[in-house]
């Protein structure tokens, strides 16, 4: 089993987590990668600065925010915004971040990794294995 394997099954064993860049709008990313956590019974948390709930879960402005420790965040924002966004799920305690098919970059990866994070980046999306580790 590679590195990357072991990372997404460690990451998938256990939450919570949350979604960064979490969408109402069904047909985006945002929203499917959140509702395939729900689907599987996963403890979840929607980021959104402007909503108030997603999927009927109360949505956070920040990953400072969240109630609870978070151990896994999956992103779904422009490599730009991951780039910032790494720094806060450090700050916020979590372990993992799975970058998304098209949210990562070098930067962000790197900064990730000297921040302590367990990265899963350029690899599939959430959504792709979700249904294989029920």
């Amino acid at each position: 089993m590679s590195t990357m394997e072991q990372r997404i099954r460690a990451f998938m064993s256990a939450g919570p987590y949350a979604v960064v860049g979490a969408s109402s709008n069904r047909d985006k990313y945002g929203n499917k990668v959140l509702r395939a956590y729900q689907q599987h019974g996963q403890e979840v948390y929607p980021i959104n600065p402007r909503a108030e709930e997603i999927e009927g879960i109360k949505a956070y402005p920040s990953l400072a925010a969240v109630p609870v420790r978070l151990r896994g965040v999956s992103i779904i924002t422009p490599p730009k915004i991951t780039e910032q966004v790494v720094k806060e799920a450090a700050a916020a305690g979590a372990t993992f971040v799975w970058m998304q098919p098209g949210a990562e970059s070098d930067e962000a990866i790197r900064t990730a990794e000297d921040l302590g994070l367990e990265v899963i980046a350029g690899g599939p999306c959430y959504l792709v294995l979700a249904h294989y580790h029920e």
